[in-house]
């Protein structure tokens, strides 16, 4: 098989959450939590063998209801978050739980992925973040550098920082905020940042961004209209610390220098429905992955606005004779910004797309269908990136 070649996986149920296990980094493992109104919702471990290009799962079961939103701990590979439904006198709410997978699991066969049979496991529950007091949450998300005790929970218009304590088995509320202004106010996503030493975090509610210190909840900079529909998603730049990414229903990806909104730095118009997900690669962030309702994958090269505009620096016995005989003065070109390519092996809305903690090159994508597809960044590339 050649090396650039896709790898599909199909549950039998309709997923939309996806993540990979961010404390793994020696295997390459992801996360997906299915969305089934008949049967118990699961949890599938995918396993990803890169030499011998096979997937295996372990499932696990999480009976609690359909799962909309997961996340994993930075520090401890077994524990996860999941945001899910569950219904509640006349309406539906979504809770958000912490759980831990079970230590021993074994490695799941390599005969047919899709073989039904495989054994399934149980979550434990260590502990609860949703006082629905708070309304339904969007989504959970973990302190990125910290030692997993410390959650943000979006809850309708509530930010919440949680201390998870006695082994996760408790989530103490430190502190919250929330929105104020007129009509329903809601989150729709955030991201924790890795930079300012953990004191930053990034949220989506209608069509703003908003940047919040969560040493004192109060809020640094808001984007009003950062989109002209729904903001879906919001990625910092790894690498660099004022760099945020946003994509929305306006089928836009857009990049923000956080320190002057008022607008962005850069926008892609590549997508042609509403964009779920924006990830940046964690190691070389001119690399941008999408995913969109218009079943489609993007992998973008923000080179420009990235921590190496010009690529790497270029020594004088690296160029090549053509390159020599270009007229003295005449300065190298900085890379230009495109499309490195457009994935489409979904046949159905791409609700989630993430890269690898394990291998800067893969990344994994899902659509609701329940298709999970592995890929790799163009080896071509791969190597300019590199080399």
């Amino acid at each position: 098989m050649e090396d650039d070649a896709p790898v599909i996986y199909g549950l039998e149920f309709q997923a939309r959450a996806l993540t990979p296990q961010t404390a793994e980094t020696d295997a390459i493992r992801f996360l997906v939590g299915t969305q089934s109104l008949k049967y118990d919702n699961q949890i599938h471990i995918v396993d990803f063998d890169d030499e011998n290009n096979v997937i295996s799962k372990n499932v696990l079961l999480h009976q609690v209801g359909e799962i909309w939103h997961m996340s994993t701990s930075p520090a401890d590979k077994g524990v996860l978050a999941t945001c899910y439904n569950k219904p509640s006198d006349s309406k539906v709410l979504t809770c958000a739980a912490v759980w831990r997978m079970p230590q021993e699991l074994e490695p799941g066969g390599h005969e047919s992925p899709d073989d039904s049979t495989s054994p399934t496991h149980t979550l434990e529950l260590l502990c609860h973040l949703d006082d629905t007091s708070h309304g339904s949450t969007a989504c959970v998300t973990w302190e990125p550098t910290g030692d997993g005790k410390k959650v943000i929970s979006l809850a309708d218009s509530h930010i919440l920082l949680w201390d998870l304590q006695e082994s996760s088995s408790q989530a103490v509320l430190a502190s919250s905020a929330s929105l104020e202004g007129k009509g329903q106010l809601k989150f729709t996503s955030g991201r924790w940042s890795p930079h300012h030493t953990g004191t930053q975090v990034a949220t989506a509610n209608d069509t703003t961004i908003r940047g919040w210190d969560t040493r004192s909840m109060s809020q640094i900079y808001c984007i009003e209209n950062a989109h002209g529909q729904l903001v879906r998603d919001l990625d910092f730049n790894p690498n660099k610390q004022y760099y945020l990414a946003s994509c929305g229903d306006d089928c836009k990806v857009k990049f923000w220098d956080t320190r002057n909104v008022t607008e962005p730095v850069k926008t892609l118009e590549q997508h042609s429905h509403w964009v779920w997900n924006v990830r940046y690669n964690h190691s070389h962030d001119q690399l941008v992955l999408t995913g969109s309702s218009d079943s489609r994958v993007i992998l973008s090269n923000m080179v420009s606005i990235s921590s190496e505009p010009f690529g790497h620096l270029v020594d004088d016995d690296d160029l090549s004779d053509q390159e020599e005989r270009r007229p003295e003065g005449k300065s190298q070109e900085p890379p230009q910004d495109s499309v490195i390519a457009t994935y489409e092996e979904h046949e159905d809305s791409v609700y989630a797309v993430d890269w690898s903690s394990a291998d800067p090159w893969l990344f994994a994508s899902l659509s609701y269908d329940g298709r999970l597809v592995i890929n790799r960044v163009p080896r071509a590339l791969k190597y300019h990136i590199l080399l």
